[in-house]
């Protein structure tokens, strides 16, 4: 390995604005769960299940933004940059909001107003679309390049991919009962849906002839690996990432289903038989 190589592996970057945005989510959870639920009584047990799961999904953040990840994805590889990006949009927003117990969004969604604007925005239909409308034009060559150039840019690029990812994963993941989880069948289709948008972006990353993004063609090979190469292993990881976790909550959300259909039969007989 190159002394650059083993030079950008151990870089962890110290970026203040993301430090404080992720220290203030932390603590912006822990006073909810903490001195808030207490004051307003909302509720009288933690479960400390749910705090782990949030505090993985913002440690995934942190790894993701802070880690030798982030250099090796702004300077140098492309496909790096799609690994922090499936970590930023498939694995980290569903901790989150697993993480998040329902009494605590329970007084916002009983708002009116926020509730009927929640309505809109976390339903089905819509969740796809700012999803992949999103991590589409951020694709665009032209928007990728500035995103890659100017940190501020970048910022933003990564703050709309979480927003909308958290967007996208509510209603799989909601603990809420004012806006709570898809059923097991819509579930499955909503799964499949996901799993076939993002197939044009991956198919124009993947099955270019030539590099498409100029900021890794001129970037240090680090491992040898050239810009064509680079771009397609990023392509394959975009889909293959998404398409192995889809997949595999496609099958997770039919077994549940069958299962609960084959508890309802069981009750329906004893009922008949006693």
């Amino acid at each position: 390995m190159s002394e650059l190589a083993t030079s950008v592996l151990l870089h962890w970057h110290g970026h203040p604005d993301a430090l404080i945005g992720l220290f203030i989510l932390q603590a912006g959870y822990l006073l909810g769960i903490g001195p808030i639920r207490t004051r307003f009584k909302l509720s009288q047990t933690v479960n400390p299940g749910q705090t782990l799961l949030f505090s993985l999904g913002v440690f995934i953040i942190f790894l993701a933004l802070l880690s030798p990840l982030h250099a090796l994805s702004d300077d140098y590889m492309f496909s790096a940059h799609m690994v922090q990006h499936v970590l930023l949009t498939l694995v980290s927003p569903p901790l989150l909001i697993l993480g998040i117990p329902g009494w605590l969004v329970s007084p916002l969604f009983r708002n009116p107003v926020t509730k009927k604007v929640a309505k809109i925005i976390l339903h089905p239909i819509t969740a796809v679309i700012i999803f992949n409308v999103i991590f589409s034009i951020w694709h665009l060559p032209t928007l990728y390049g500035l995103s890659v150039t100017y940190h501020s840019i970048h910022i933003i690029e990564h703050l709309l991919f979480i927003i909308a990812a958290f967007v996208m994963w509510w209603p799989l993941c909601s603990n809420s009962i004012e806006m709570p989880r898809l059923s097991y069948p819509l579930q499955i289709i909503y799964l499949f849906v996901m799993s076939l948008a993002q197939i044009i972006v991956f198919g124009i990353v993947t099955f270019a002839p030539e590099p498409i993004y100029d900021h890794y063609i001129n970037a240090p090979k680090l491992f040898g690996v050239n810009a064509l190469v680079d771009q397609q292993l990023g392509g394959i990881i975009m889909k293959v990432g998404s398409g192995f976790l889809f997949l595999t909550l496609i099958i997770t959300a039919f077994l549940r289903w069958f299962s609960e259909g084959s508890k309802d039969d069981k009750k329906e007989y004893n009922q008949v038989t006693n």
